[in-house]
Order: C-alpha cells, then sequence, then structure tokens
C-alpha cells in the first residue's frame, strides 16, 4: 500500500507541474513557493527537471523547510527568502502537498512541522496548488488526522486547556530518534488536536471558523487549517489518472 501511494504521489506532482506549465500558471522568471514532504519533494525534482531541459528559466523560489531549501540547493534551484528584494513579500505560485483535504477544499497541513512557513507562503501566492495521493481526500477534517498546533512553548498549558474547551484533545509531539518534543524550524513546540466524530461519524468541525479561533489564543503562532486560500487541488488515483479539482 505505501508503495502504491508512493508512486501516486509521484504521479500527482509531476503531471500538476506539467499542467500547470501547459496552462501557463508556472513559466519563467516566476516567484514561486515550494512546499515541504514527501508529495511536494517530487514536484520540487520535476520543476528541476523542466529547468534543467529548458522549458524553465530563471526560477526564483522560496523554501517552506529547511528539508526544502537544501533539496533546492541540491538541484540547482535559486532559493530567496520572503523578504528578498526578488520576492519582495509575494508569489506567483505555491505548490505543496496537504495532510487532509475536504470536499470544500479545506486542508489540514502540518505533519511535517512546517506549518507556520507553509502558511506564510500560502496566503501570499496569488495560485496556491496542491498534489496529493488518494488518502489524503476526506469527508471531514481533525478526526482521523491531527491538527497541529505551533505554540509558544511558555504557554503550554494554557493553551491546552483552551484547546480542550473547543473539543479538541491535545498531545504534545513527541521526537523520532530523539528524547523530547519536536522543536520547530521557528523553535517551538507542536500540540496535536485530534476531536471526536459525531453521532454520524463525521467531522463536527468548521475549519474556517476554527483557524481563527485557535489563532485566537494566546501563545498560538499558528496552526494547520488552511481555508482562507483555496487551492487548485491535483490528487492521484489508483495509481493511472489524477484527478483535478
Amino acid at each position: 500500500m505505501k508503495s502504491d501511494l508512493g508512486e501516486e504521489k509521484k504521479l500527482a506532482a509531476e503531471f500538476a507541474v506539467d499542467d500547470l506549465i501547459k496552462k501557463g500558471l508556472i513559466f519563467s522568471g516566476m516567484k514561486i513557493g515550494l512546499g515541504t514532504g514527501s508529495t511536494a519533494m517530487p514536484a520540487v525534482r520535476r520543476l528541476a527537471e523542466r529547468i534543467k531541459d529548458g522549458t524553465l528559466s530563471q526560477i526564483k523560489a522560496v523554501a517552506t523547510s529547511f528539508q526544502t531549501t537544501i533539496e533546492c540547493e541540491n538541484l540547482g534551484i535559486p532559493v530567496f527568502s520572503m523578504n528578498a528584494r526578488e520576492i519582495n513579500g509575494s508569489l506567483d505560485l505555491a505548490i505543496d502537498g496537504a495532510d487532509e483535504i475536504s470536499p470544500d477544499k479545506h486542508l489540514i497541513k502540518g505533519g511535517g512541522a512546517a506549518l507556520l512557513l507553509e502558511k506564510i507562503i500560502a496566503y501570499n501566492a496569488g495560485t496556491f496548488v496542491i498534489v496529493a495521493d488518494s488518502s489524503k481526500a476526506v469527508d471531514g477534517l481533525g478526526i482521523k488526522f491531527p491538527l497541529p498546533v505551533e505554540i509558544i512553548p511558555e504557554a503550554r498549558t494554557s493553551i491546552i486547556r483552551r484547546l480542550e474547551s473547543l473539543g479538541a484533545k491535545p498531545t504534545l509531539r513527541e521526537g523520532v530518534r530523539k528524547a523530547g518534543p519536536v522543536i520547530t524550524d521557528n523553535g517551538n513546540l507542536i500540540l496535536d488536536c485530534l476531536w471526536e466524530a459525531d453521532e454520524n461519524g463525521r467531522s463536527p468541525l468548521n475549519p474556517a471558523e476554527m483557524e481563527k479561533l485557535i489563532n485566537g489564543i494566546t501563545g498560538v503562532v499558528e496552526n494547520g487549517f488552511f481555508t482562507c486560500n483555496v487551492p487548485i487541488v491535483y490528487i492521484a488515483e489508483n495509481r493511472e489518472k489524477v484527478q483535478v479539482r
């Protein structure tokens, strides 16, 4: 199953980059945000191939994490910060993966703990694109894959209490191959939050409303609901075709 999903991720990413070039949404000289994770990486590599074969030139990239920055450096894609003069705080397009995608194209992102920069990039892009395998399409958000919430460490206990009042069950994300909690690229902690399904087995959440409520909690830096820049979504199906939403 994992190998099947890996093939779907590669299919969705490569199809999306080629389709976006064909539609004129990826073009030479553009400013592009590049995401993090196992689906975004094939898109970064496909972009590098299109640069190498001469289809694209003078691409200016902004990466959402150290992982993506290193990959771009290895592939020869120039990387800038959002504050660089060449970028000036805005992007033509951003392409990334997602952890869950609702029928309304609302998202949960941040499984790789890069949600803050991912959202800065996504919300400052003229066009936002998501590439995903078939497992990421769900009926509702937050009852299966936990919502990441990046927090200031000193506010951990008070934030947990507020999240619990919103019906969440928050847990501190622990490191893998490391003792102690995950530390984000920004030096913060991650709380992973799940909600119980309603009596019909559905998500009880309004993601757009919950995104604002959680960000209103003192000490919260950002949360992984993405609802304000509705994306074009490329989802691979059965390793054979890609659905565009």
